[in-house]
């Protein structure tokens, strides 16, 4: 079995039974995926070199813009696409054997996790897993600590909310919060005038406040 091979059994959506040929590649994988990470995240690098690690992690060139803050931490690492201007924060998890692409000016806070496989319910076939992709769309922000599960998109322009947990996909422009991660409100690109007029209020009554 090659890379390529191994790679498309993945993104097919099939089971992989415990044991198998599948199951072996996937140990193989993880080993090289370690050394690379343990290289990344066990001494200072410029960014220059965090992206040239990172490269070598994923097996494909990343974009001029990425940037990442170690440690980082996958178990795979060969099935992670990342568009332009990506940003991933210190502490981050990846389980990606089932597919994660991260959009264009996606932002990943600290210690967020994205895991693709789920395990067989069925106890005496626990060692089975289902892989199932992650995407991102355009300029997506996941907040410090937030998980999602196998299977999830989530929509341009979304915010997910720190520590929430999405299990399900999530529409364009909107702020999904908690446990499950649920929409609290739709992003109007109208209101940021506003904001901005709010941060400088705030901005002069802490000003006026100072002894």
């Amino acid at each position: 079995m090659d890379l390529q091979e191994y790679l498309d059994r993945m993104n097919s959506g099939e089971p992989v039974t415990g044991e198998g040929d599948m199951h072996h590649f996937m140990r193989q994988i993880s080993e090289e995926t370690m050394r690379l990470t343990c290289e990344l995240n066990n001494q200072y690098h410029t960014q220059e070199e965090v992206r040239a690690i990172f490269s070598k992690i994923i097996g494909k060139p990343v974009p001029e813009g990425f940037r990442l803050f170690p440690p980082f931490y996958a178990n795979c690492g060969k099935n992670i696409t990342v568009g332009k201007g990506v940003f991933i924060n210190t502490g981050c998890h990846f389980q990606d054997q089932g597919g994660i692409t991260l959009g264009d000016g996606t932002f990943l806070g600290n210690n967020v996790i994205l895991t693709t496989m789920n395990h067989d319910f069925d106890p005496a076939k626990r060692r089975t897993t289902y892989p199932a992709p992650i995407v991102t769309g355009k300029n997506v922000w996941l907040a410090s600590n937030v998980t999602v599960v196998p299977g999830v998109h989530i929509g341009d322009g979304a915010i997910v909310a720190a520590g929430a947990v999405v299990t399900r996909d999530v529409p364009p422009n909107t702020i999904v919060a908690g446990v499950p991660a649920r929409v609290i409100r739709t992003i109007d690109p109208t209101e940021r005038p506003r904001q901005r007029q709010d941060l400088a209020k705030l901005r002069k009554e802490l000003e006026d406040a100072k002894p």
